[in-house]
């Protein structure tokens, strides 16, 4: 993976032990070692065997260390595990940011198009809906409309790359979003990033999800994403019917997912494998390449 960001901050293991030893010496014996990850907010660092290091890349980023730490402060019994957040650093020796650390949660990040436990997705979704809508509005949980203007721009600098594209497959499935009607329900508790990397999968079953920091309330639609990032035509019946949305929230899902596709891939394509492999998977799945469904 290269670097994603003009303004990505340098980080590396050497730096890690040294934060690590000077904030928290109980840990500085510890090995340290980078984690492959899809993930585009954070640098992350195993800390020995039960712990993990997470550092902003962006100065953008650098809120989401309070946001996580409030939203996993908040959630009550989930069928999954979550991180705990054991102790936040300060900025120090040149990083300019507060970073984290929290608990290992063992598991596999989930794989698109692969065998994925729709039911306990499903489950997931129920039990966090179920939780008091308490927290900040969710990004993602606002009005599809709110992002009108940068889906449209993501569609046409799409379609003027050498992607294969279906601009006006990718209008219509955005058109039906916009079209259907919004959410009038009360706001829903929402994690708002259900990506497979995010969803960890022991044994065949969902064991944990993590990266909490665009949690909140608002519209469900959003995370009912893993029906396209994840799942494939043989499964996502099982987790509709089980979540049980009516039309309308589901056409915002998928609204939502093509959303965080056409703005992912253009971005990402040439720095980070895993997301723009999984934006193409998702606009496969939503008819928006040619020969796809």
């Amino acid at each position: 993976m290269g670097r994603m960001h003009a303004d990505e901050h340098a980080i590396d293991t050497t730096l890690v032990r040294r934060l690590v030893r000077g904030q928290f010496p109980r840990w500085a014996d510890l090995p340290v070692a980078p984690l492959a990850s899809g993930g585009t907010v954070n640098a992350v660092y195993r800390l020995g065997d039960s712990l993990t290091v997470r550092l902003p890349l962006t100065a953008g980023g650098a809120d989401d260390i309070a946001k996580e730490r409030r939203a996993l402060g908040t959630l009550g019994e989930l069928p999954v595990a979550v991180p705990d957040v054991v102790a936040v650093g300060e900025p120090a020796e040149g990083y300019p940011w507060p970073w984290a650390v929290h608990s290992w949660l063992d598991g596999a990040p989930a794989r698109e198009g692969r065998d994925a436990p729709a039911r306990d997705l499903a489950e997931f979704v129920r039990a966090l809906r179920a939780h008091p809508a308490e927290g900040p509005p969710a990004r993602r949980g606002r009005p599809l409309s709110t992002a009108d203007t940068v889906t449209r721009g993501a569609i046409d600098e799409l379609s003027r790359t050498d992607e294969p594209f279906d601009a006006a497959a990718a209008l219509a499935v955005w058109t039906a979003g916009l079209e259907a009607p919004q959410w009038t329900g009360p706001p829903c508790r929402l994690h708002g990033d259900l990506m497979p990397s995010n969803l960890l999968l022991r044994d065949g079953r969902l064991s944990g999800v993590l990266d909490w920091a665009t949690a909140g309330v608002g519209d469900p639609a959003i995370d009912l994403i893993p029906a396209w990032n994840l799942l494939t035509a043989d499964t996502r019946p099982a987790f509709r019917d089980a979540v049980a949305p009516d039309d309308a929230t589901w056409a915002r899902g998928r609204g939502r997912a093509l959303a965080m596709a056409v703005i992912q891939l253009p971005y990402y394509r040439n720095t980070n494998a895993v997301i723009s492999a999984n934006a193409r998977y998702v606009l496969t799945e939503l008819g928006c390449r040619p020969g796809s469904r």
